[in-house]
């Protein structure tokens, strides 16, 4: 091999090296394309759900285990409610 060659291989080595050493790859977003079924963080405002970013909404939940959650999308709202007795509903209004 020629110097050239050899000083780009070990120079791609030291970043790679520098790079598992900073933590690179284990940041949220490497992990979330590397394992299949992970949850997205719950501080994060979107889910992934088939690769793509799908908004979380604000859910409201009751003592009974009830729930109802809101989610806008442009210029309509999607409300989702699960009773205390586990009937789900949803509905969609566009304004």
């Amino acid at each position: 091999m020629t110097k050239t060659v050899q000083l780009t291989l070990a120079a791609g080595a030291v970043i790679a090296a520098a790079a598992v050493a900073m933590g690179a790859f284990g940041s949220p977003a490497f992990a979330q394309k590397s394992a299949t079924g992970a949850r997205t963080p719950s501080n994060w405002s979107y889910e992934i759900r088939n690769g793509r970013r799908v908004p979380r909404g604000n859910r409201v939940t009751a003592a009974d285990g009830s729930w109802r959650e809101e989610v806008r999308d442009g210029a309509c709202v999607t409300v989702r409610t699960m009773s205390a007795s586990g009937e789900y509903r949803e509905t969609r209004q566009c304004n």
